[in-house]
């Protein structure tokens, strides 16, 4: 299931995309997609909904960041080899974590605003984990119960 966000910046509505690439409206199911939702039992329940019953969105509206009120941003650097060789840095033997800002957040069709000042702008393809329930200290074999999903980012 491909869920999204829709709309004007601020005012995203909570969607879904059908089997044909259609946005369904999901704002009479669920007030969003945020952490109350993604934590609680209302995914299963979404995944249970018949897509031809829910509203068809027109046009091609503006697609927003897919979840609303993330709370952190938790990143690995230097992942995989290719990377550590065009950095000229070795894969470490242990992640390299770092955060970023929420407020970076932005749909995927959003204008990125670079700092004055910058020539260039750097970026990266990363995929995502949504995690969707309070996690500290995971085991290994546990990871998986609170991923709530996956998504592509943009990191600039």
């Amino acid at each position: 299931m491909k869920l999204l966000r829709y709309g004007p910046k601020g005012q995203e509505k909570p969607g879904l995309l059908d089997e044909e690439g259609r946005i369904r409206d999901l704002s009479d199911k669920i007030n969003d997609i945020d952490g109350a939702f993604l934590a609680s039992d209302r995914l299963a329940q979404i995944t249970k909904l018949e897509m031809d019953s829910l509203p068809l969105v027109e046009g091609i509206p503006r697609l927003g960041p897919p979840v609303a009120g993330v709370g952190k941003i938790i990143a690995v650097g230097i992942n995989y080899a290719a990377h550590g060789e065009e950095t000229n840095f070795d894969v470490p033997d242990e992640p390299i974590l770092f955060s970023k800002a929420v407020t970076a957040l932005s749909g995927p069709n959003d204008p990125v605003i670079l700092p004055k000042g910058s020539k260039k702008g750097d970026w990266e393809v990363e995929l995502a984990i949504v995690i969707g329930r309070r996690a500290q200290y995971v085991k290994q074999a546990s990871a998986m119960n609170v991923i709530a999903g996956y998504t592509i980012l943009n990191d600039v």
